[in-house]
């Protein structure tokens, strides 16, 4: 892995993701930056454990004995970087409280720890990845979004009808602004770069393919 890569690149991806994943503007416009909260961070080493279970995210090409004291040093920031960024990910993706906040918390931890079961190699990782942020993202900032809307919408009359008899009392959710859900876009399709980038254990995938 180039030393642009490792030292400038992924820390600088990494980071804006971390800063973009706790954007909020309410329906006010007011804007605001949320910390990741308990569960976010249980997330992000269940995802950061099923990279490296999954060979996609080898540390040992970023920290040995090998590597001198700056370049261990860069590692380190990758690493730290990556789990901040893991953990604004799932906090930008999950409502903020209510039963909500449970089931997405839920539907994380479960999806996840079957992932790390599973053991899948690189590419399925990342396929599998794409599936569930992509998912939680259009299911947060498109459909709830759409039911909630204090306004009528056509996507709100449709979803109404396809939830008819279905009670949400207890399902409280607060719509943010609509430009939060874009740096939600932005937040998690950078993220998924950065994870491309990342440096994978190629030697273990070789000998899977034998």
């Amino acid at each position: 892995m180039s030393v642009l890569r490792e030292a400038f690149l992924l820390p600088a991806i990494f980071l804006t993701v971390a800063l973009a994943g706790g954007f909020r503007a309410d329906a006010a416009g007011v804007i605001r930056l949320a910390p990741p909260p308990l569960v976010a961070l249980l997330l992000s080493v269940l995802l950061v454990g099923a990279l490296v279970r999954a060979r996609a995210l080898a540390p040992g090409r970023l920290m040995n004995e090998r590597r001198g004291v700056l370049d261990n040093l860069s590692g380190l920031v990758v690493l730290l970087t990556l789990f901040a960024a893991s953990a604004q990910v799932f906090n930008t993706l999950t409502p903020e409280a209510g039963l909500l906040h449970l089931l997405f918390g839920v539907f994380f931890i479960v999806l996840l720890w079957n992932t790390i079961v599973a053991q899948p190699d690189r590419p399925h990782v990342l396929r599998s990845l794409v599936v569930i942020l992509g998912s939680a993202l259009a299911i947060k900032y498109v459909m709830l979004a759409a039911l909630y809307a204090p306004e009528p919408t056509f996507a709100k009359r449709v979803l109404t009808v396809l939830l008819e008899g279905a009670t949400l009392g207890a399902l409280t959710y607060q719509p943010d602004n609509p430009i939060t859900g874009y740096v939600a876009f932005f937040t998690v399709t950078l993220y998924l770069v950065g994870l491309i980038l990342l440096p994978a254990d190629h030697a273990e995938g070789l000998q899977r393919t034998r």
